[in-house]
This record gives structure tokens, C-alpha cells and sequence, in this order.
């Protein structure tokens, strides 16, 4: 499932312990919770591990012991993607996405184009 794919149909994602679990796969640019703005994804990273599995990508936020406490209701993890078969170098495919948790261990995906939410 692309990106666009799993926006455009409001797929969702899961919030297990310090794991937040996507239905696509990307290229992953910049990803900030709380007052972490995470930009290094190499294997060596201390913020973040990122796991691509067949049809989904996990992340692991190394800083947290659990992401359902750690946000709450009013504050998401944020997300700056491309597609994977998109050019990185094309600032047009940055796809800047939001992700809240809920009552239960889904995660909400929304799409938003409000720069003001990320530090570019």
C-alpha cells in the first residue's frame, strides 16, 4: 500500500509500548514526538529504529517506554515521508502527516499541509 493509498482510504496504524505500526512503506525524512525531532534513521541511531516488513514499516521510538502515554489527546507524532519509488529531491512528494492515538491501540493518519506543525 502506498502512502497516498492508505490516506486516501483512511487506513490506520497501531500504537503498541514504544512501537508505532504503519500500513505503507517510505522514504522517512523527519519525525518528531514531543520535543524530539528525530532526523537520523541510520542503524546506528539512538532515537529511533526503523523495521520494513512486507506490506508495513514499525517504528521504534528507543527514548520511550510507551507512545498511548507519552502523547495525549491533543498531540501527535509527526511525520515527514516519501513514497519509495519517489524523488527525495522533490519537495512537492514530501508528504507531511500527523498521527494521534485513540481510545484503543489504533493510531489515526491524517494528511495535513499546515507547515506551522513541523520545524523544516
Amino acid at each position: 500500500m502506498t502512502i497516498q493509498q492508505c490516506i486516501d482510504e483512511k487506513k490506520s496504524g497501531f500504537l503498541y509500548g514504544n512501537r508505532l505500526i504503519l500500513p505503507f512503506k517510505g522514504r522517512f525524512l523527519k519525525v518528531i514526538v514531543e520535543k524530539d525531532i528525530i532526523t537520523d534513521f541510520s542503524p546506528s541511531s539512538k532515537g529511533i529504529n526503523i523495521v520494513e516488513e512486507d506490506y508495513y514499516t514499525s517504528l521504534y521510538f528507543l527514548e520511550y517506554n510507551t507512545l498511548r502515554e507519552t502523547l495525549s489527546e491533543y498531540e501527535n507524532i509527526k511525520i515527514i515521508v516519501v513514497e519509495k519509488d519517489d524523488n527525495i529531491f522533490d519537495v512537492t512528494k514530501h508528504k507531511k502527516l500527523a498521527v494521534y492515538k485513540t481510545d484503543t491501540h489504533e493510531a489515526t493518519i491524517e494528511e495535513t499541509e499546515h507547515d506551522i506543525l513541523f520545524i523544516e
